[in-house]
């Protein structure tokens, strides 16, 4: 069965570099911001989706930042916008360029695209333990325009007690890594002790994870670990699960793996992996609240894959395929992309175009 939310002017972002809110702070991340081309009118132009736990209110907004796949954004633990980057730039509260917030990825190709990065994954937000005011953000860009790879890991770094408290970039596009790099990926978890994150991410033609650990004293290089798939060149989405004991990564032309995750040691182990053969494109995964369920999306198809069966290739659903609609016209398709586990437990998936809808898992934790 298919349902759609109506959301109109929704463009193609959706905020998937979320950290993912173990041990969570209600809050900071309940307001999702997309949308691009507000110059052009409706339907298209930007879009607020404001969660709570168990509704979701949508708005149509003009902004001057626009959101491409590049997107995430941090509010207070009360649910104020605090910042937000496209990864071309930071904009503060009021959707204006933070105070030395612009330049962020500077280069050739950050220069392609002033309505924001098309890479999903591509920078992720890290609040400083121990610091109300100090934000981390982890981010990269294509280096390598021939490939379509990362060379670099950047590091930007946010004071929110600066400009009247709209907050100032006080440190931009630092490298903390030289090395090829799949692109996007970037994720995190909150640590086992409650304060600290891990932060990952994976090295090109390789099965290497880069692991950082963000305390008190900052981001630090904790070590790599070599598990998995090779992973070449490609796309697609990580995401933890809800409880940081899992983690997944898909990209459809190089398969799926589901790895069990130690908070503590911030090391991955014992991973159920599948392959496919059927040539579909594909890009989204999210967990279910309860951890238990993934769902992965192709162009034309959603999937449930239950983590705790003993064969996770045999535990596969199909629970959508594409019914042919167009919206708000053709030929903009209402496909299946990039998905997010929300605040108020329901999974949305993106169309990977600028239609005026989302695609909605409504109770997800259900097999």
């Amino acid at each position: 069965m298919r349902v759609w939310m109506s959301l109109a002017w929704l463009c193609i972002a959706m905020p998937i570099s979320f950290m993912q809110q173990v041990c969570a702070q209600q809050g900071i991340d309940n307001n999702w911001m997309g949308g691009y081309a507000s110059w052009a009118g409706p339907p298209f132009g930007g879009v607020d989706l404001f969660f709570t736990s168990a509704s979701l209110s949508t708005s149509a907004v003009y902004r001057d930042i626009e959101f491409f796949r590049t997107n995430t954004n941090m509010a207070s633990p009360s649910g104020v916008p605090r910042l937000s980057t496209n990864g071309t730039l930071v904009a503060n509260a009021l959707g204006d360029t933070m105070f030395n917030g612009g330049g962020l990825n500077a280069g050739a190709y950050a220069a392609q695209y002033p309505e924001g990065l098309p890479i999903a994954q591509g920078v992720l937000i890290v609040p400083k333990p121990e610091d109300e005011e100090t934000y981390y953000l982890v981010h990269m860009t294509v280096d390598d325009q021939i490939n379509l790879n990362a060379e670099h890991l950047l590091l930007t770094t946010i004071d929110m007690s600066l400009d009247a408290g709209l907050g100032g970039v006080v440190s931009k596009n630092v490298p903390i890594l030289d090395d090829e790099l799949n692109l996007g990926h970037l994720c995190a978890v909150r640590h086992a002790n409650g304060r600290d994150w891990w932060a990952f991410c994976h090295k090109l033609n390789t099965n290497t994870f880069y692991r950082y650990l963000v305390s008190p004293i900052g981001i630090t290089l904790d070590g790599t670990q070599s598990i998995g798939m090779l992973r070449p060149p490609d796309s697609g989405q990580v995401c933890f699960s809800p409880d940081g004991n899992k983690f997944a990564y898909y990209w459809r032309d190089h398969g799926l793996e589901v790895f069990q995750f130690d908070r503590c040691t911030g090391l991955f182990s014992a991973p159920a992996s599948l392959t496919y053969t059927d040539g579909e494109f594909g890009i989204g995964a999210a967990f279910s609240p309860n951890g238990r369920f993934l769902y992965i999306t192709d162009v034309y198809n959603v999937y449930q894959y239950d983590t705790e069966a003993p064969d996770l290739a045999a535990s596969e659903v199909l629970i959508a395929e594409w019914d042919s609609t167009y919206s708000p016209f053709p030929p903009l398709a209402t496909f299946f992309d990039i998905a997010q586990l929300a605040p108020d437990g329901k999974i949305y998936i993106g169309t990977g175009n600028s239609t005026d809808k989302l695609h909605v898992v409504h109770s997800p934790d259900s097999a």
